[in-house]
């Protein structure tokens, strides 16, 4: 019986950087979820305030509820590819993003209360707001940093 010997144990790609090697940031694949999920709540809001029926209010809640934890995973591994260097911040993008994570983390607290002054008319502003502020954000993306590497995409 013969045996192979290995001489590299590699199998990462002869790249520079995870950039080159086609590897994104963790956060540009995170930051479209809390957007899906803000502009849901939108839609369950503007049933709740057609309908009335408590279960659309429910609905935003949760939909509100995972949007925050996913925008705070994407802003965390955002400060982290940061401060690793891999990435700079693009200022403007994440002033945005934080503005709409906080006005969303309002509407959370109001959506908390009971009858229909949880949504209606504070809530379903505060949800129009968020989305309004995602949407104005969506030509340069939601990515919350671009790359160090001249000409590389961001």
């Amino acid at each position: 019986m013969q045996h192979a010997t290995i001489t590299e144990a590699s199998f990462r790609p002869e790249a520079a950087s995870a950039l080159e090697a086609g590897v994104h940031p963790v956060h540009r694949i995170l930051t479209p979820f809390p957007v899906a999920y803000f502009t849901g709540a939108l839609a369950t809001d503007l049933a709740y305030w057609r309908t009335a029926d408590v279960m659309w209010e429910d609905f935003s809640a949760w939909l509100i509820t995972a949007g925050l934890i996913v925008a705070g995973l994407a802003l965390i591994t955002a400060v982290i590819e940061v401060a690793t260097g891999r990435q700079r911040a693009a200022w403007a993008r994440v002033t945005g993003y934080v503005l709409a994570v906080l006005l969303a983390l309002v509407n959370i607290f109001v959506h908390s209360r009971d009858a229909y002054t949880a949504v209606v008319p504070t809530g379903l502003m505060l949800s129009a707001l968020v989305v309004i502020i995602l949407l104005a954000m969506a030509p340069t993306g939601w990515v919350l940093t671009s790359s160090r590497h001249v000409g590389a995409d961001t």
